[in-house]
């Protein structure tokens, strides 16, 4: 969690962004939030200081909203200059395309104190900065002035006059001071990771700043610094900020802290600028009894998510405060004297319920097939978890699984016969199988396998006799199999495919026909005529096809004994899912990720076969970067499909036509998966903001709230 930015108007509205594309809204101080969506990760938030229902966000582009966030709208680049969107990364990034593109990239803003339609932006390429200046609300844009380096933050002197304005804007090397007669560049003695300001009752700014070497502060305005000492020794300081018109209180997160015979991490508090501190946030190996935290230290102790990566204080008042870190948002009211967790809330003794600040990645939630009350989720980062009274409350469900198999769980499934009884495949290496994963390390040292149930998930048994050490992706039971001695097929990324004719207790490997070497296998499917598919995901990075790189499907008519290569759609070398029509196994529908090539990406999107892969036509091209498609399992006609590209897809007629889910705009989907007890009703699985629930024929809006519409229909 990123950039928590306090309203100045109203203490109790706050904006948060994610480096998984989500970015939140409270407006009654983090008891809940509301995801909204800008198609990126945004990078910094600005409220207009004389309106307090307008404020900016910057992600790909400059965003506004003028209705208290509740919808935002193009600033920059202007909406009448897009030419179009490149997306054709791995993670289909978007660019957007404009002419003219003066700005070209955004760094930093301000608002005028005095008028709201004067805007600041630093901007430009990163060889030739400079202040750009808006008298007309972002309509038109002026060069002011070159400056020395790419800042990463802008402020106004508040004190300064409305027709000569002083800006401060802060490098990692210097501070830059704008006047309208002349820019100066003040050194700072050390590389910056971290930077605040504040305005007091004197001319001059107090800056604090945080370095590998520790803490700087000046209190002329840059002109000199001084270094700053926390207690103790060996500390690394990361976050740092203070209240723009109170900058004697500043807040410090750290850690690495040597202090009575403990190492510790948290936030440090000074009063009077860095004189002395106080460590207001203190933990080791235990909770500190003033951080009232939820499930994430309940689940994985205070360290997991380390010591916050950045920190806010209210500009209004010195003793509010939020700290961000790898998956809290933490707020205080007292000056650090007590701190409470603004994500979740404890719904009774075990189970916990969202607030809506979700980041976790899902890759499937899973209905238990004798208790509907009982649902799981499958995560990454932060394993498996379970709900026993309908997904009112949730609580961690990894109990058994060997701790170095504990970061993800890729997939279950249950016995259909037995009640209680269902298997996970689980590893250390998560977001598999985006080459992040895999382009640095050898997929041979990825740890995980299978661990079975018997009690409905609450305790498991390591189940992977004769498996290596693996990436275990997927998991596939055969409902035809003896109770007694079930048949499961697992995918192995890196390893292939195993299978297991007795319930999961012994295994073996099963690539014959398979000629990838250290196959990716990632997603397993079953036709109702018993024949067994496994996609092997694309190992090509940059998507090139025509060589060993490339991802391949495979079909077993014999349990996996054999396997032969089942021919791609021509230009498609990523598929990444499978759905077979369950009335007719010859029909297939392949999910496929397009190669980096072209504005969108080539070789992306649905392709349907009727001929079990002898052929493919595309059915959906307009999202080119589809994660998996999936067939409702009470009507064989309808099927859906999402990916990174913010929407979610729906057909009717057997994958001929599709058509979007109405009001599903996340930037990263991982798959559809229907409600089994309201067939109008999906749930939606994503890359880093949880999981949706809504109806598909929900209200029809507009496509996306703030991408430009550029071509007829979409």
């Amino acid at each position: 969690m990123f950039n928590p930015t306090v309203s100045p108007h109203d203490p109790n509205t706050v904006l948060i962004s994610c480096d998984m594309t989500g970015s939140y809204i409270t407006h009654d101080g983090g008891r809940t939030w509301r995801m909204f969506n800008l198609r990126g990760v945004v990078n910094f938030f600005v409220f207009d200081p004389l309106d307090s229902k307008t404020m900016y966000a910057h992600a790909t582009a400059l965003w506004r909203s003028t209705d208290s966030g509740e919808t935002w709208n193009l600033v920059y680049p202007n909406p009448s200059a897009v030419k179009g969107v490149k997306m054709n990364s791995d993670h289909s990034d978007e660019l957007i395309l404009a002419d003219p593109d003066p700005l070209v990239a955004i760094a930093a803003m301000a608002v005028d104190p005095a008028d709201s339609k004067i805007l600041y932006v630093a901007a430009g390429p990163k060889e030739s900065p400079a202040l750009f200046v808006s008298r007309d609300y972002g309509k038109t844009w002026q060069k002011q002035a070159s400056l020395p380096d790419v800042p990463r933050r802008l402020w106004i002197d508040p004190h300064s006059s409305a027709d000569a304005r002083r800006l401060f804007l802060a490098s990692a090397r210097n501070i830059a001071v704008v006047t309208s007669k002349n820019v100066r560049s003040l050194p700072i003695p050390e590389a910056v990771t971290d930077i605040s300001l504040g305005f007091g009752s004197g001319s001059q700014p107090t800056i604090y700043a945080t370095s590998e070497k520790g803490i700087m502060i000046s209190k002329d305005g840059g002109a000199n610094w001084n270094n700053s000492e926390l207690p103790g020794t060996a500390a690394k300081v990361r976050a740092i900020a203070t209240s723009f018109r109170h900058p004697d209180m500043v807040y410090v997160s750290y850690d690495h802290l040597s202090l009575d015979g403990k190492v510790w991490l948290g936030v440090a508090k000074s009063a009077n600028s860095g004189a002395d501190w106080q460590l207001v946030w203190k933990e080791s190996d235990a909770a500190a009894k003033n951080v009232h935290d939820n499930w994430i230290t309940a689940r994985f102790g205070p360290d997991w998510a380390e010591n916050p990566l950045n920190l806010t204080v209210a500009p209004q008042d010195a003793n509010l405060a939020y700290a961000t870190d790898l998956g809290r948002t933490m707020r205080t009211e007292d000056g650090g004297a007590t701190w409470v967790a603004q994500y979740s809330r404890k719904v009774n003794d075990s189970g916990w319920s969202s607030l809506g600040l979700d980041v976790t990645n899902s890759y499937g939630i899973h209905f238990d097939p004798f208790d509907p009350k009982r649902q799981f989720i499958t995560y990454t980062d932060i394993g498996l978890f379970r709900s026993e009274d309908g997904g009112a409350s949730w609580t961690s469900s990894t109990t058994g699984v060997p701790r170095d198999w504990m970061n993800t769980t890729y997939w279950i499934v249950f016995d259909p016969k037995v009640r209680g009884r269902m298997w996970s495949v689980n590893s250390w290496t998560h977001d598999l199988p985006r080459p992040k994963m895999w382009r640095h390390n050898s997929v041979l040292t990825y740890k995980g396998g299978v661990c079975r149930s018997d009690d409905g998930g609450r305790n498991w048994t390591k189940s992977n006799d004769g498996m290596d050490e693996t990436g275990a992706t997927h998991i596939l039971l055969d409902p035809d199999s003896p109770v007694d001695a079930r048949v499961l097929y697992v995918a192995g990324f890196g390893r292939g495919v195993y299978k297991s004719a007795d319930g999961g207790r012994t295994w073996a490997l099963k690539n014959s026909g398979i000629t990838q070497e250290q196959p990716f296998a990632w997603r397993l499917a079953r036709s109702s005529n018993g024949t067994l598919y496994v996609v092997i995901a694309r190992r090509s990075e940059d998507g090139s096809i025509g060589n060993a790189r490339d991802g391949a499907l495979y079909r077993s008519t014999d349990g996996a004994e054999h396997w032969e290569r089942v021919s791609l759609p021509e230009g498609t070398n990523g598929p990444n899912g499978l759905a077979i029509d369950p009335r007719s196994p010859e029909r297939l529908y392949l999910a496929a990720w397009a190669r980096a090539t072209g504005q969108h990406g080539d070789g992306g999107g649905i392709f349907l076969s009727e001929d079990g892969g002898k052929s493919w036509k595309q059915v959906l091209e307009k999202d080119r970067h589809i994660y998996d498609v999936t067939v409702d399992p009470k009507d064989p006609n309808t099927f859906y499909a999402t990916g990174f590209e913010s929407s979610a897809w729906r057909s009717s007629d057997r994958g001929l036509h599709w058509t979007r889910i109405p009001g599903f705009n996340f930037k990263w989907g991982q798959r559809v998966i229907p409600d089994p007890l309201h067939h109008d009703e999906v749930y939606i699985t994503t890359f880093g903001g949880s999981v949706w629930h809504g109806k598909v024929n929900g209200q029809q809006k507009p496509v996306d709230i703030v991408t430009p519409v550029l071509e007829p229909g979409q």
